[in-house]
């Protein structure tokens, strides 16, 4: 049997992957969801990190844009990650993999602080671990989040999980003539400004040597293809 190509990884996901219909609150059935395809990557001995964001509660830029000053609404966003971050762990744990969350903004009767080494290994030991409260700081996305612990981590590969099947540079449901990238550099994907991920995110992995390959996490089997060296959705490194 073939191995893994990525032996660690980083998976980024929006708030929205746990929504019920509307695309707000948390869904049990769709935290189900999306353990049942964590632990199918999990099972072939793939070392997997979480970063979750909080689109499906709160919104930073939804309180700055009513007239919240910004630490505060981001700190609000951040407090909701960890609420994503607790219903994906008890999902996992119901499905049989050993889960640990970890939080930026310190928690400690319901996760564990982040200690990167501790973070590590738990992932050697084999437990998934999910890192909430985005960087701890506002002004900050999860995005960038997702960055920062995947190279804290040592991370083979950033994996973010979106609705599309790559990147294109036009929204393909409503043009579709939409240009698909199979790959793309760092520098043109920030240049582009294709708003996938923040240009932060994406800086950030450049300037480490860490690729980030965008796909659509609903599309079956997707996450388990691409460890295993297939080429799916869009990876972005130098070239």
């Amino acid at each position: 049997m073939s191995q893994p190509v990525y032996k660690r990884i980083l998976l980024k996901m929006g708030g929205e992957a746990l929504a019920g219909k509307g695309g707000f609150g948390i869904d049990p059935a769709r935290a189900a969801e999306v353990a049942h395809v964590v632990k199918d990557v999990h099972d072939l001995g793939v070392e997997i990190a979480i970063v979750i964001g909080a689109g499906n509660l709160w919104r930073g830029t939804i309180g700055k844009d009513l007239g919240m000053e910004r630490s505060t609404a981001d700190h609000m966003g951040m407090i909701a990650t960890v609420m994503n971050s607790l219903a994906l762990q008890d999902a996992l744990e119901s499905v049989g993999v050993v889960t640990r969350v970890q939080t930026a903004i310190e928690m400690r009767t319901v996760a564990e602080p982040y200690i990167r080494l501790r973070a590590m290994r738990h992932l050697e030991k084999g437990r998934v671990v999910i890192f909430g409260g985005g960087t701890g700081n506002p002004y900050f996305t999860t995005d960038s989040a997702g960055a920062l612990r995947a190279n804290e981590i040592g991370a083979d590969v950033l994996i973010k999980a979106t609705k599309v099947d790559a990147i294109y540079d036009a929204d393909p449901e409503k043009n579709p003539d939409a240009k698909r990238f199979d790959e793309l550099s760092y520098i043109d994907a920030l240049n582009a400004r294709l708003g996938v991920m923040d240009s932060t995110a994406v800086s950030l992995c450049m300037d480490n040597d860490v690729p980030i390959v965008v796909l659509n996490f609903w599309q079956e089997g997707s996450v388990k293809r691409l460890v295993m060296g297939e080429r799916v959705g869009t990876i972005i490194r130098h070239i």
